[in-house]
């Protein structure tokens, strides 16, 4: 066997590693690291889109022959697990924004689109559905069905989702129990008090799980301690994943969300963000000046 000429080595002569070698190779040449391999089946992770995204929404109502612009050009986005408040003053545009949101009405031009569909593209029973599913509704009036108990005012909403009467029993008492009203399920509207009376309504609208609250002044009815009741619910659930979007024109409650969108004459003239999406809301890193009888808003899957 014939062997190489020996010669010391130089200076600057260090042995390369195997991933210097490779790199010094023309590209039509280098091994394919792991990295470079495709994974069979793989496919790149989609990124979920937006719970609400708003683009160039305009309202415009028809009263005889006037023509009122409730709405100019509105565009945002709501991330899921945020807690956005909307303020502005009476016929800033908050309401009929609300309305839009809760596919309770249809814009005159623009898009809105729930969890990436389009709701345009949706007949009235197709919406009726989604309402049902996705979105629980919180009013300031209550809108409860007096001389009805609240259990049964619960159970409203699961009987047009087609649930069976045992189910939605369970699932009523256990939506009463986590808003801290639990004892109160065979009393009616007339027989509670105003915050008892809205811890029902949050009952209501989280008895189906949805993803997505909307509530509409959902204090407006009530005193100081109710106030910070309900808005402590509404933060549990949000730490529990679900978006909440809360209509107000009080600064003290808004100041309680993570992001703040204030409307005047139908256009957003301000979003400010008053802490991070993960972050815990507000209202929950405060001393609560009272227990309100709630441990978790959060109703078990069934």
């Amino acid at each position: 066997m014939k062997l190489g000429r020996w010669s010391p080595r130089r200076p600057g002569d260090e042995p390369q590693t195997e991933r210097q070698h490779n790199a010094s190779l023309p590209s039509h040449v280098r091994p394919r690291t792991p990295r470079d391999r495709p994974v069979i089946g793989a496919h790149p992770r989609r990124r979920r889109p937006p719970v609400i995204g708003v683009h160039d929404v305009s309202k415009t109502f028809e009263l005889g022959q006037i023509r009122v612009r409730a709405l100019h050009d509105v565009s945002l986005q709501i991330q899921r697990g945020d807690f956005v408040a909307i303020m502005g003053s009476s016929g800033s545009g908050k309401s009929t924004l609300m309305n839009i949101l809760g596919c309770l009405d249809i814009p005159s031009s623009g898009r809105y689109l729930i969890d990436g569909v389009d709701v345009s593209r949706m007949d009235e029973d197709e919406l009726s559905d989604l309402r049902n599913r996705k979105i629980g509704f919180v009013f300031q009036s209550f809108n409860l069905i007096p001389r009805t108990s609240a259990l049964a005012n619960v159970e409203l909403p699961m009987a047009y989702a087609g649930l069976s009467r045992p189910e939605r029993r369970l699932r009523a008492r256990d939506a009463l129990a986590a808003v801290g009203v639990g004892k109160r399920a065979d009393h009616q509207p007339s027989e509670l008090s105003g915050g008892e009376q809205q811890r029902v309504a949050v009952a209501r609208a989280i008895a189906l799980n949805p993803a997505l609250i909307l509530a509409d002044e959902p204090t407006g009815n009530l005193d100081s301690h109710a106030t910070e009741e309900i808005l402590r619910i509404f933060a549990r659930l949000n730490t529990e994943g679900r978006t909440v979007v809360l209509i107000t024109h009080e600064p003290d409650v808004a100041a309680q969300a993570k992001r703040v969108l204030r409307l005047q004459d139908g256009r957003i003239v301000d979003d400010r963000r008053l802490c991070g999406l993960l972050d815990v809301p507000p209202v929950l890193r405060q001393k609560s000046s009272h227990s309100d009888g709630a441990t978790s808003a959060t109703v078990p899957q069934r």
